[in-house]
């Protein structure tokens, strides 16, 4: 049974030590209407009060559901937390034009990017830290945007898997209508986490948990009931997603120089 008091206390603590640690005076956060999202915001407002957090909604007009943003504005409500709406699909159509058009995923990943670079912007102008919304079963599959929501200075729920972090939020008292919605990214309209990941967050994190504990894969699959197909899409997330999780590498030349 996880004590959830403690799992919100150690990760408030270290929130304040981090910003502390920066010399930084609060945190952005970008605040979709999801339950990530909801419970960083919660996080940090516990961590270092309402005055020192930053709420970014970025809403793409004609993508992002309108109940998504209203959810988000009265969490932020909620919370007592100043919040900055900027609608990104004139940002979008700006690249586009000069860029022309691209493929689908390179459209899809622009949206991010633009997000990092507006969190940033904020970040930068008021001496903040951009707290990442990202959980363990998005980390471990590579189920982000390297340089968008994957750039950030530090991801308080990033050791909780999807369905944990939906037990913290009922912990925290996030609304059960943002506990209960379809996780989606908001890439395009229509899509959600699942839908993409070709699993459900349920299995998924079963399949990560076990992987972790170094369960061997023809164990899982007896001992969890887990289809071969899954278990080998999942291990393929992981694998594909390495360059995510690790710096770029540099080519040594020292030996060659000095």
């Amino acid at each position: 049974m996880i004590d959830w008091s403690l799992v919100s206390k150690r990760i408030t603590e270290s929130i304040k030590k981090i910003v502390e640690g920066a010399g930084a005076k609060g945190v952005v956060v970008g605040v979709s209407g999801g339950v990530d999202s909801s419970v960083t915001a919660c996080l940090c407002t516990k961590a270092l009060s309402k005055k020192k957090v930053l709420a970014v909604l970025m809403p793409e007009k004609e993508v992002t559901d309108k109940q998504d943003l209203k959810d988000a504005v009265e969490f932020c409500n909620f919370l007592g937390l100043k919040h900055e709406i900027i609608e990104i699909k004139p940002i979008v159509a700006a690249f586009l034009k000069s860029l022309g058009e691209g493929s689908k995923i390179a459209i899809a990943n622009l949206k991010p990017r633009i997000r990092m670079t507006i969190n940033y912007y904020y970040a930068n102008s008021l001496n903040y830290l951009v707290v990442g919304t990202g959980n363990k079963s998005e980390l471990m599959t590579g189920y982000y945007t390297k340089y968008g929501d994957g750039g950030v200075d530090f991801l308080p729920i990033g050791d909780l898997y999807k369905t944990e972090v939906w037990q913290l939020a009922e912990f925290l008292g996030v609304p059960e209508k943002i506990i209960k919605k379809k996780p989606s990214a908001g890439l395009w309209k229509g899509q959600t986490d699942e839908g993409e990941l070709g699993i459900s967050y349920k299995e998924l994190d079963l399949i990560l948990a076990a992987l972790e504990k170094k369960i061997k894969p023809e164990e899982i699959i007896r001992k969890f009931n887990i289809k071969k197909g899954n278990l080998e899409k999942v291990l393929q997330l992981i694998k594909g997603s390495v360059h995510k999780r690790e710096k770029p590498p540099i080519i040594p030349l020292r030996d060659l120089i000095d």
